[in-house]
């Protein structure tokens, strides 16, 4: 028994044309706004009101910022600027002398440990290496 399996389940349906259901709703709201605008205000201040009103529906209906719809991004800067933030500060431990001293010594025993590379031990390295290379490629 086969069945079909629906692709394209990401994508939102087109209700109204080439938009969506919640594109057909930014924009119409954004338009009653700027028509209520029209209506109410005196002409400067309706520009003044209207155009970043429409530039803001506009942009709810279709931009995407990283992937993610606008309003999305809107909603978080609001939970961010609205919500608690927690601080967080690491205070530095103080360094007693004779705690310095013993870390000094320590230091120097760790560097003893670890060998010197002189220029002479880095040629020989070199030279190994491209023997080992010749004799690989061969």
């Amino acid at each position: 028994m086969q069945f079909q399996v629906p692709q394209f389940i990401e994508v939102e349906d087109k209700i109204f044309g080439p938009l969506t259901l919640k594109q057909f709703v930014y924009l119409a709201g954004g338009g009653a706004a700027v028509f209520l605008l029209w209506i109410i205000l005196p002409f400067f201040l309706f520009i003044v009101l209207a155009i970043p009103l429409a530039v803001f529906s506009v942009a709810l209906a279709f931009y995407q910022l990283h992937g993610q719809p606008f309003i999305k991004v809107v909603e978080n800067a609001f939970n961010f600027y609205i919500g608690s933030k927690v601080y967080t500060w690491r205070k530095k431990e103080r360094v007693i002398k004779r705690e310095k001293v013993a870390d000094e010594s320590s230091k120097q025993q760790d560097e003893a440990a670890i060998p010197k590379l002189t220029k002479r031990k880095l040629d020989d390295l070199a030279w190994s290496l491209d023997i080992k290379k010749n004799l690989d490629q061969k």
